[in-house]
């Protein structure tokens, strides 16, 4: 059996401390990656790891070997990428991101990487809500926040503002909003993540929250996007997503001075270590389009 196979799975379960979590990550059966690790462990002439029925967990042997260990699959790799720069990518990446990012940004980031790369699949999974990065195989996640996960790394690839908007013919059919507090009288399209929708906006030294009202709540901004053109309310909506619209005339910008909570875009990865070429080449390739501080126009 190959010994580099096999240190490359006993890795990856150290990481997950699941045999069926590293089965699903790496497409093999669950009793290959047993094999493997009990062929390195015959190998070794130690036990590194211990079973129970409940958890996977690293012997001291285990625990003294897997920098070692860590260090051969990166060497290989770095090897490997070495070579696959003449020879070309080949691999699956797979990308965590939310829907109106997806939609707006991320499909216009990944096109032309994947036109120079034709031997790299990317496998993108759109969800509004945080995902386990080990467990559902994430790659990459690009996720939106003011503090990210402290137990993942990663680096912020562009700020993410928002704006208040709402379409003109919304605007023209109700009372004008010349401060934070008139929203309260407005509808206002809140996402449903929050029990009581707060916004939260500057001007200055100046701070205003503001508990808005309305009869539409949804969990993804493109849904709230959608209503607000078609004049159901007011929507805080992220800039990356609402600019084209605005550009367009569908929607109008409200209260242009009083700014929402700026937030970051992260690129989130479970580990440095053992990042396979293709992982490391399209954050890169993200890294440098979004460097550039441009929103690609979004067709709504």
């Amino acid at each position: 059996m190959d010994k580099l196979t096999a240190a490359r799975v006993m890795v990856d379960v150290a990481l997950t401390q699941s045999f069926t979590a590293t089965a699903e990550r790496l497409e093999m059966s669950r009793p290959m990656v047993t094999r493997h690790v009990e062929a390195l462990e015959d190998w070794l002439g130690v036990r590194l790891l211990q079973r129970t029925t409940r958890k996977v967990s690293l012997t001291s042997a285990g625990e003294q070997s897997l920098p070692q260990l860590e260090q051969w699959v990166e060497q290989a790799n770095a090897l490997t990428q070495q070579w696959q720069q003449d020879a070309g990518l080949t691999g699956k990446v797979r990308v965590a991101t939310s829907m109106s990012f997806g939609f707006a940004q991320l499909i216009p980031a990944v096109k032309p990487f994947m036109a120079a790369h034709p031997g790299v699949d990317v496998d993108i999974e759109v969800q509004d809500k945080a995902v386990d990065l080990i467990a559902e195989r994430i790659d990459i996640a690009i996720r939106i926040a003011s503090n990210p996960d402290p137990s993942l790394i990663g680096r912020p690839i562009a700020a993410c503002d928002s704006v208040l908007v709402a379409a003109p013919d919304y605007l023209a059919a109700h009372a004008p909003i010349r401060s934070p507090d008139d929203l309260t009288a407005h509808s206002c399209l809140s996402y449903k993540q929050f029990d009581r929708p707060i916004w939260h906006l500057d001007k200055g030294e100046e701070h205003a929250a503001v508990e808005v009202q309305g009869k539409l709540s949804a969990n993804e901004a493109t849904t709230l996007l959608s209503a607000a053109i078609q004049g159901m309310g007011v929507s805080m909506q992220p800039v990356y997503l609402a600019h084209s619209a605005i550009a367009r005339g569908q929607l109008e910008v409200v209260l242009p001075d009083w700014q929402p909570k700026a937030m970051d875009i992260y690129a989130l990865y479970p580990s440095r270590r053992n990042q396979p070429p293709a992982v490391r080449a399209l954050l890169d390739a993200l890294i440098a389009h979004f460097a550039n501080r441009e929103w690609a126009p979004v067709a709504i």
